[in-house]
């Protein structure tokens, strides 16, 4: 089975065609799919739409992205959420939440300070209900870090993984997998291909970021040059021929096993993706 660990189906690009997009994905073999929440306002449009589709399920949180126009009760009304949905089958983890030091609009010393604070109350959360956590990792993997080490193990998915070999080990230490996606594709990416070839296999799991990040065969127009160009769940496949084949594995061993690593880092999933679709 293949399973797109990070994938953003609730995105306004898929109000279009997402029935299409999700079928495309069945058809592709993805059996699974997680979808965080990047602020209050979504969490329940993924819960929504997990129950809707089959083989999906959930992740409630904040994105450090949209902290700033975030407040306290936000995370009070995650706090809540996140007791109503103790026993809600589809739900699998705290997420998208961390830190981004890339945004120049969000890497401000206030902008930063911000982040941690709602990273650090996010991390609390995670482990008074029992969830891991879905990781934004981008620029910040050494403060994520620092956070992580206080509290008991807390271990989840560092999503969309760009760090060095030696933070990779120490997130693993952590209890994490690594999310590889899209950008692993590009022959250029050689820091994500290092990391995918010398890292165990057990320590990885597949994702698409979509409607963001797409594969290198998407992300180029008839001329060559990149073009902005919309992500699908579907492309996990792809991204597993390319993992597997940096790696000298077939395939299918490779999904099942980054299969088994996401049913170790996220142990709700399986359950998850037994229950079914709303009628």
């Amino acid at each position: 089975m293949l399973i797109d660990t990070h994938c953003h189906l609730d995105a306004s690009e898929f109000d279009a065609d997402r029935s299409a997009v999700i079928e495309r994905a069945h058809q592709a073999g993805v059996g699974g799919i997680v979808i965080p929440a990047v602020m209050r306002a979504h969490f329940a449009v993924v819960r929504d739409l997990a129950h809707a589709t089959q083989g999906a399920c959930y992740a409630l949180g904040i994105h450090p992205l949209y902290v700033a126009q975030s407040s306290e009760a936000d995370l009070d009304a995650l706090d809540a959420a996140l007791e109503a949905a103790k026993d809600d089958p589809k739900l699998v983890a705290i997420g998208e939440i961390g830190l981004d030091f890339f945004v120049p609009a969000v890497s401000t010393q206030e902008g930063r300070g911000r982040q941690e604070k709602f990273y650090v109350r996010q991390l609390d959360l995670a482990r008074r209900h029992g969830l891991p956590v879905l990781l934004h990792v981008r620029r910040s993997q050494d403060a994520l870090l620092k956070h992580l080490r206080r509290c008991p193990r807390i271990g989840g998915i560092a999503h969309a993984f760009n760090g060095s070999f030696q933070q990779a080990e120490q997130f693993i230490a952590q209890g994490f997998a690594l999310g590889l996606g899209g950008a692993m594709t590009f022959e250029r990416a050689l820091r994500i291909r290092r990391l995918a070839t010398r890292l165990p296999v057990e320590s990885l799991v597949l994702e698409t970021d979509a409607p963001d990040i797409p594969p290198a065969w998407l992300g180029r127009g008839p001329d060559g040059q990149p073009q902005p160009v919309r992500n699908e769940p579907a492309e996990t496949a792809g991204i597993a021929r390319v993992l597997a084949g940096l790696r000298g594995m077939d395939v299918e061993l490779l999904a099942r096993q980054c299969a088994a690593n996401a049913f170790r880092v996220l142990p709700r999933l399986p359950r998850a993706l037994a229950a079914g679709a709303a009628a």
